[in-house]
């Protein structure tokens, strides 16, 4: 007959957070180790892809993590992914030589009419 195993925790439901894996002691004896949530790579804030260069870790284990596991050395570093970063750049800079250029019409639309 099989060994029977006692939760050692109160939640006694199979929830997400309550997993659990059946391991044999050196002693002989059957527990259950509970198993950690897995942690989540990041996600863009724009086009939600994962992003590269950064560990998957939980919130807490984060938080004692160093600077180098979390970003990567780059504007917007953990936060947005490399496309999403160039599309800005890009996107800034064409909206200021939108602005150069109305700016030079106004210009010479001055000069035409004096």
């Amino acid at each position: 007959m099989a060994q029977r195993l006692v939760l050692r925790r109160r939640l006694s439901y199979n929830t997400n957070s309550n997993r659990r894996r059946i391991v044999k002691t050196p002693g002989g004896k059957l527990v259950y180790h509970y198993k950690k949530k897995l942690g989540a790579v990041p996600k863009c804030g724009d086009c939600k892809v994962k992003l590269h260069g950064i560990t998957p870790s939980r919130p807490l284990e984060r938080s004692r993590m160093t600077k180098r596991l979390k970003t990567v050395s780059r504007t917007y570093g953990g936060s947005r992914c490399h496309r999403c970063v160039r599309e800005r750049i890009i996107r800034a800079f064409l909206i200021e030589e939108q602005k150069i250029v109305v700016k030079v019409l106004k210009a010479q639309a001055a000069v035409k009419k004096a």
